[in-house]
């Protein structure tokens, strides 16, 4: 018997830094770098797609206050479902994360990312900042129902030069494969999907059907039921 031929792992960026060059998309190139190496070692390969915010930052912005959903933005959501790793990584201000950032997690459906494995990464100015992601972006992503990796990763300028920035990568792209090879975000959706709570019409109306042609639904329109 044949065996079927492995599909590609889709590693999707989301990249919410606005400068260029932007230290926020070089911490998250070389994560990509790493989980594509591991990836490879392991005997799969990888597709790697990236989201700069800064090219969809009207469409977000609509969409927070209109729930107007751009066509940049849908295909940006689109690349998200259809993700199996996603590598979020985010300037800091004012010890947040960039509200570029934020504002486009919280426009998403609650249920579109469930389960998926997530490397969290943060850039700034200055080493003070290192706790956002575990004190912040672990609970946002939390709420997402997301599998954050162990390892987040922070990068301030004397990061840069220090050799353990390249470990902690390695180890958290490791993390991400294995993650990913365990197909357990695929699991959840097979066999498990159901029993969330989901929004109606969200994650690409995948999570449920609904029959529009029964009694019930045609009374809820003003039609009659049969």
């Amino acid at each position: 018997m044949a065996t079927s031929e492995k599909q590609p792992f889709t590693l999707v960026i989301v990249n919410a830094g606005t400068s260029d060059p932007s230290s926020t998309l070089t911490l998250a190139d070389q994560i990509a770098q790493g989980v594509g190496e591991v990836a490879r070692q392991r005997g799969n390969e990888l597709v790697t797609r990236v989201i700069n915010l800064r090219e969809l930052a009207n469409e977000i912005t609509a969409a927070m206050v209109s729930q107007l959903v751009g066509p940049k933005l849908q295909k940006a959501i689109a690349a998200l479902s259809e993700a199996d790793g996603i590598v979020a990584s985010t300037p800091v201000y004012k010890a947040g994360p960039s509200g570029l950032f934020t504002s486009f997690f919280q426009i998403l459906d609650d249920d579109l990312l469930i389960a998926k494995p997530v490397v969290l990464a943060a850039t700034a100015g200055s080493g003070r900042h290192a706790l956002v992601l575990d004190e912040q972006l672990r609970g946002l992503f939390a709420y997402l129902r997301t599998i954050p990796v162990p390892t987040s990763l922070f990068a301030a300028p004397e990061d840069w030069s220090n050799p353990t920035l390249s470990q902690r990568i390695d180890r958290a792209a490791l993390e991400l494969v294995l993650l990913i090879e365990s197909g357990f975000a695929q699991q959840i959706k097979d066999e498990t999907w159901r029993s969330y709570t989901h929004e109606f019409g969200s994650a690409g109306s995948t999570e449920f059907s609904i029959d529009l042609d029964s009694d019930l639904m045609r009374l809820a329109t003003g039609n009659s039921a049969s």
